[in-house]
């Protein structure tokens, strides 16, 4: 007799397996550690399979449970899909998300992909830009949504995850040993006061050597091993890698990346919300080391 794989204990291993853990996947699900747990259980009696690898500090998936993870992924792609096509109601109109360009990669297409086969009728307008533009086009009205890398969430803004911040050179870096140190930040940049504050409370001797609004710039300057920079940890621009430890510069402090939204009312705005939080939540819980270049 045919017999049928339950989708809730699909969508629990399938977060499970991404986050890396039970703990932070049940904050993803909004769901009791326990109740996690208790749902892998019985999948994996269903299947008489062991899915997960419970030996090691983080759960690791074993070979059995990365063939049934393909199907999973599938099933609950369809299943999300169909349910959204026969029941959701027919909205139109445009939603505009702003976003730093420096978050964009590798997880914001994936939003932008489940958005547009959620809400078909339905345009989502992307504006990179930074942290600071971002907070004020939102202040506007001209934004029904951000993602922004701050220190502290503002009024209204939602911590989806906390980063480390690091030094980062060109590719076999020199620069760092000068003194003073020559560094390069945007003037707009987010991390820019506090990261230098830092080095002055360390007593440590810099200097600025270029002076710009665009990421570009500080990029070129960087590359050429002219200046050293702190970004995310495991957002690294092309020719840039993290600075060795022996470098000993001070500590440039932590970011988290904070969503805001104008409206958790509205059904468009909730949807957004929820795939947005999902994404960053499961995706960056392993810190930034699954991230990609930019």
């Amino acid at each position: 007799m045919a017999r049928n794989l339950d989708l809730t204990a699909l969508r629990s291993f399938v977060t499970v397996a991404d986050a890396g853990g039970v703990t932070k996947a049940a904050g993803v699900l909004n769901l009791t550690q326990s109740a996690v747990s208790m749902q892998l259980k019985r999948l994996e009696e269903s299947l008489n399979l062991s899915l997960l690898d419970r030996s090691a500090r983080q759960i690791a998936v074993t070979a059995e449970g990365e063939q049934l993870l393909s199907y999973a992924r599938r099933m609950l792609s369809l299943n999300d899909e169909a349910l959204q096509r026969m029941t959701a109601d027919d909205y139109e109109g445009e939603i505009t998300l702003g976003v730093p360009y420096d978050i964009i990669d590798p997880y914001i297409p994936h939003v932008l992909r489940r958005f547009a086969a959620e809400f078909p009728r339905m345009k989502i307008h992307l504006v990179s830009e930074p942290t600071k533009a971002l907070r004020t086009l939102f202040g506007r009205g001209e934004c029904d949504a951000i993602i922004t890398t701050e220190a502290e969430p503002g009024p209204g803004g939602v911590s989806l995850v906390t980063l480390p911040l690091v030094w980062v050179g060109a590719v076999g870096a020199t620069a760092w040993k000068q003194r003073p140190l020559p560094v390069a930040f945007c003037s707009n940049c987010i991390f820019r006061a506090d990261v230098l504050k830092r080095m002055d409370d360390a007593n440590f001797d810099w200097e600025m050597v270029v002076e710009s609004q665009t990421d570009t710039a500080i990029q070129a300057v960087v590359s050429a091993d002219l200046a050293v920079h702190a970004v995310i940890k495991g957002v690294y621009a092309r020719q840039t890698v993290p600075l060795p430890s022996e470098a000993n510069l001070p500590d440039p402090g932590k970011s988290q990346i904070v969503l805001y939204m104008q409206s958790k009312n509205d059904p468009v705005q909730a949807a957004l919300h929820d795939m947005i939080r999902e994404s960053y939540m499961s995706e960056w819980a392993n810190a930034a080391t699954k991230l990609r270049s930019v």
